[in-house]
């Protein structure tokens, strides 16, 4: 599997996790906010930070009603028109230098999710190391080809996509020139559960794309995103923010810098715990080796004497023969006189 590098990151399974933290609209519109968010995610030990590159007008129609109204009662954003809501959570333009220069100085790889052209030519003027295309644009093969050109990175999330629907994907996306791709397995709910995450797809997507793959975690928690790790993935996104409570569009589903910490922590331990297929005694167990059991002499033992379950038993600590040898071994005739704690050995038989 081809190890992928952006700004100097190796990304693949012979290291740990990159962890992503995606801010979207949790700077609430104000860029004092969004550059704090910069410095809690650089704290926290993330080693990506991710903007959305949109403006309203290139998301959808100025439209308040049918099917640019949002009335699904289950919906984090009721209530709302489709433009109104993305011009309450785009990222003004703007922004973006000041961010991605404040997370250059501290270390962060600073990208974005382009939703059209225009916002593609845009991160370009920025030199953006890589590009993430969201789930809900993962069939937009003309964007997909767009990014693709720019010969950069590219990080698919897969949500709602069909098999078919990402070989075309895929096919596009190495059709115009992208050599370096990244399959992110990813549910589209808000918040969404574990139960309908099914992180088991990971690998199989591994296998059918001959890619690196990843999650992008919508759930409460970090447990989904470390279970992700075990089955393969190198790269994580979880949304950031300060504080849940502070609101925001996608606050309520966000990690704080103290649930991100923790996350970066445990994808990293988990990693760390795949190791190797391994079986028998490794270099740091050896020293343990002495607490197996094995056949000790429990009672004094004179020559010639039998071999008995009361003179002979299996314990602690495990400097004598192996336990299988005990019922070969009673019934036989001590060699010579052996001490009660003495482990047993081969000479001291008849």
């Amino acid at each position: 599997m081809k190890i992928i590098e952006i700004q100097g990151r190796k990304i693949g399974t012979g290291y740990a996790p990159f962890v992503v933290a995606e801010m979207s609209g949790n700077h609430n519109q104000s860029l004092e906010r969004a550059l704090d968010i910069v410095e809690a995610a650089a704290r926290s030990g993330v080693h990506g930070l991710k903007l959305q590159t949109y403006t309203a007008g290139t998301m959808t129609l100025d439209i308040a009603e049918g099917d640019f109204f949002i009335n699904d009662p289950d919906s984090l954003w009721k209530g709302n028109s489709l433009y109104k809501l993305y011009e309450q959570a785009f990222t003004p333009w703007e922004w973006h230098e000041p961010i991605f220069k404040r997370c250059q100085e501290l270390g962060l790889v600073a990208f974005s999710t382009p939703f059209d052209d225009t916002a593609v030519d845009f991160l370009e003027s920025l030199n953006v190391p890589c590009y993430k295309v969201a789930s809900f644009e993962n069939t937009d093969l003309p964007l997909i080809r767009k990014v693709a050109s720019t010969g950069k990175p590219l990080i698919i999330s897969t949500g709602m996509a069909t098999v078919a629907e990402l070989d075309e994907t895929v096919r596009t996306a190495r059709g115009a020139g992208c050599q370096d791709l990244i399959l992110l397995k990813c549910t589209s709910t808000y918040p969404a559960t574990p139960e309908n995450t099914n992180i088991l797809t990971i690998p199989h997507l591994k296998d059918l794309f001959d890619v690196q793959v990843g999650l992008s975690d919508h759930t409460m928690g970090i447990g989904v995103s470390v279970a992700s790790v075990a089955l393969g993935a190198t790269f994580v996104e979880k949304h950031f923010t300060l504080n849940r409570n502070d609101g925001g569009v996608d606050a309520a589903f966000s990690m704080e810098p103290q649930e991100m910490q923790q996350l970066v922590i445990e994808t990293q331990r988990a990693w760390q715990g795949l190791g190797k297929i391994s079986y028998g005694v490794t270099e740091a167990e050896k020293k343990s080796i002495a607490f197996r059991r094995s056949l000790y002499v429990a009672q004094d033992i004179e020559a010639g004497e039998l071999f008995t379950s009361e003179n002979l038993r299996v314990i602690r600590p495990g400097l004598g023969l192996p336990p299988k040898y005990y019922e070969i071994l009673l019934g036989k005739q001590a060699k010579v006189k052996l001490k009660r704690g003495t482990p047993l050995t081969w000479s001291a038989i008849a």
